[in-house]
């Protein structure tokens, strides 16, 4: 008899904690509120019952907020810096980067790592990879045990040039290990030019990983270790072991799953561009998709450059559980602050700030005995006399404060649809919105409207994206070197003696990773600039890619410079092993109207300052060529979908639903 294999997807956020599973060909969804004091224990409840007692065959891709939450809340494990003797203060130093320009009392973040606990050995590599002082292994030893004495519960090991030559990186591993101090050496973590960003990234890695460990560790005693995967912020997962190892690339493996998720339901649908819009219970994530999904070699999370490859993704505080207030001027202001699962928004039962969700029920936007699927019943009752007081002190009728609470929230998600796309030379116009996340269907449509884009798409079971992403994950691992060639140096055969080191290793972890060496596809790449500039483009290795990286200068600064020394800085490789994922197959389209099978009633929603009946419809009863106009609710399980005056909807053949804008 063949063994019961069910695959779950899991993404842990703010407030909800989402699951997507199949088992045979049965597919199913489920949501329920995070457990923010111990994320683990809504992770298990949820497996345990889809799963039953984890009675084998199980395969679970996990996306989780462990280390995003540890380096931003500041809640990471007592962590040392190893570095060169006079080197001790790079974190402290840092950059002359100033993010507040007019802030006259403007302070840098303190580093992770404290003063004391950074700490320096003699020795020195030298720029070109040769050892002119070994390593003071006495020392070394001395440091070691002083870490010991102190307490320190992880390592960054960051020596100068480590990426030409790690030996002296390698040694400090091993006597830190002989004193039981897991180190998080540079050279493995990131094997590039750029001292500051490099000790950063170990150092965080550092700070996180073993919250990560202990994390995957509660989950894994369950499922077991290999068959969890975890989700990394780059769009691939990678096994359990590997995340407790390198947990730094985790950091956004949320919002990456919604990417993914967003890039292959655009694809199947038929849109090649498309801008992704994730707008769950804390923050909204959006990302711009041009036929790819987008990559950042180095991004800023929490204030810190954290330089591992992720998903382009840009993040604003505007949440369903965004918190409302006035501020002292008198100004409505939305967010960042969170109502988050608990006590989260006044009409789940608990809280007492008003929240976008709590605009949107009071407006009729949500129907409260359709949420969840009728699972959790929304409170109107208590959100009433919360309202009115906020309203009173606003000078405002309760509905025209409720509207001013939604305007408020999408003009901030607009300016950053903005910031990832009219900033950087997209126009708007040309892409499709695809909405996901638990509160993205009742916003999407303004959005677009405020942007000019022609449609909206919505996909099934859009609450739960981004665990469907995971699923649809490919299995993926980033290698970088810096190599620092010229253009006339970097000949195809010096080229390649750099890629077949990183391919050796990268064909080795991918075998343990589960994928023979056979099916393993190697993506080659270098990161490019002008000789003097500070910032590299990344170039695909194929064909004149010095031609090709003059062609990506232009079109991203709008000049090129073929007279000016092209360099190669890094060689890049990405190994991908391709994972099976979930196959559709579109419906032929019926009819126009709507079933009465669909049709759940109608009640008042206002728009505008105007109060309209609008059908209520339910998603599971809409079928592929129905079409209708607003304004109409659309009620699902994980989502609700708003349908203005201003939009039509249509049904294709996967199920999406599609909103034309007028």
């Amino acid at each position: 008899m063949k063994e019961k294999r069910i695959l779950i997807g899991v993404d842990t956020g703010g407030t909800f904690t989402d699951f997507i599973y199949k088992e045979g060909e049965h597919w199913g969804v489920y949501k329920r509120l995070s457990t923010p004091s111990n994320p683990a224990e809504a992770v298990l409840e949820g497996i345990s019952r889809i799963a039953g007692r984890f009675a084998g065959g199980i395969q679970v891709v996990h996306g989780s907020t462990v280390a995003t939450n540890a380096l931003l809340e500041r809640k990471g494990v007592k962590t040392a810096l190893v570095t060169n003797a006079g080197f001790e203060d790079v974190l402290e130093i840092g950059r002359q980067n100033r993010s507040e320009l007019y802030n006259l009392t403007y302070a840098k973040e303190p580093p992770i790592v404290p003063a004391e606990l950074r700490m320096g050995v003699k020795g020195r590599i030298v720029s070109s990879g040769l050892e002119l002082e070994p390593l003071d292994e006495e020392g070394a030893r001395a440091v070691a045990a002083s870490l010991a004495q102190r307490g320190v519960e992880s390592a960054a090991v960051c020596f100068l040039f480590s990426y030409l030559n790690p030996e002296h990186e390698k040694a400090m591993g091993r006597i830190l290990d002989e004193w039981r101090i897991p180190a998080s050496l540079s050279h493995e973590i990131l094997s590039e030019l750029r001292e500051y960003e490099r000790t950063v990234t170990t150092a965080i890695n550092a700070y996180v990983s073993p919250r990560m460990k202990r994390y995957i560790h509660e989950i894994a005693r369950e499922t077991g270790a290999s068959n969890l995967r975890i989700m990394q912020s780059n769009g691939g997962s990678i096994s359990a072991e590997t995340a407790m190892a390198e947990s730094v690339r985790t950091i956004l493996s949320g919002p990456a799953g919604g990417a993914v998720g967003a890039f292959e339901t655009g694809r199947r649908a038929g849109f090649r561009k498309i801008i992704g819009f994730d707008m769950g219970g804390t923050s909204t994530d959006v990302c711009l998709m041009d036929d790819k999904l987008p990559l950042a070699l180095e991004s800023r999370i929490a204030g810190f450059p954290v330089k591992v490859p992720m998903i382009d993704i840009h993040t604003v505080g505007a949440g369903g559980g965004s918190i409302a207030r006035m501020d002292m001027g008198g100004a409505l202001k939305v967010g960042p602050r969170s109502a988050g699962a608990d006590p989260g928004p006044v009409c789940y039962g608990k809280g007492e700030e008003i929240t976008v969700t709590d605009a949107n029920l009071y407006l009729g936007r949500l129907a409260p005995d359709h949420f969840l699927g009728g699972e959790m019943t929304l409170e109107a009752r208590s959100l009433e006399p919360l309202l009115r007081k906020m309203a009173e002190h606003a000078g405002l009728a309760p509905a025209e404060l409720a509207e001013g609470i939604l305007a408020v929230a999408n003009a901030a998600m607009e300016r950053a649809v903005r910031v990832i796309s009219v900033e950087r030379g997209f126009d708007p116009r040309e892409f499709t919105l695809l909405s996901f996340g638990g509160a993205g269907g009742m916003h999407a449509a303004f959005l677009a409207r405020l942007l000019n884009m022609p449609r909206v798409l919505v996909p099934r079971n859009p609450g739960i994206l981004s665990a469907i992403g995971m699923l649809m994950a490919d299995i993926i691992k980033d290698y970088s070197l810096t190599v620092m060639l010229d253009q006339e140096s970097a000949t195809p055969g010096k080229l390649q003696r750099f890629f077949h080191s990183l391919e050796a290793k990268a064909l080795d972890e991918m075998e343990v990773e589960g994928i023979p060496r056979q099916d393993v596809i190697l993506e080659p790449y270098l990161d490019m600039r002008y000789r003097g500039q500070s910032y590299e483009i990344v170039v695909p290795r194929d064909g004149d890619f010095v031609e090709s990286f003059h062609a990506r200068h232009e079109t991203r600064y709008g000049y090129r410079n073929p007279d000016k020394i092209v360099e190669v800085v890094n060689v890049r490789l990405r190994a991908r092993g391709a994972s099976q994922k979930p196959e559709s197959v579109p419906e032929e389209a019926g009819p126009q109207e709507v079933s009465s099978e669909a049709f759940l009633g109608r009640r008042p929603v206002v728009f505008d300052h105007e109060a309209r009946e609008a059908p209520l419809y339910s998603r599971d009863g809409l079928m592929p060529g129905n079409r209708f106009d607003g304004p109409a609710i659309v009620v699902e399980y994980s989502s609700t979908i708003v349908v203005p005056p201003f939009a039509r909807g249509s049904v294709d053949g996967y199920g999406n639903v599609i909103l034309e804008m007028e």
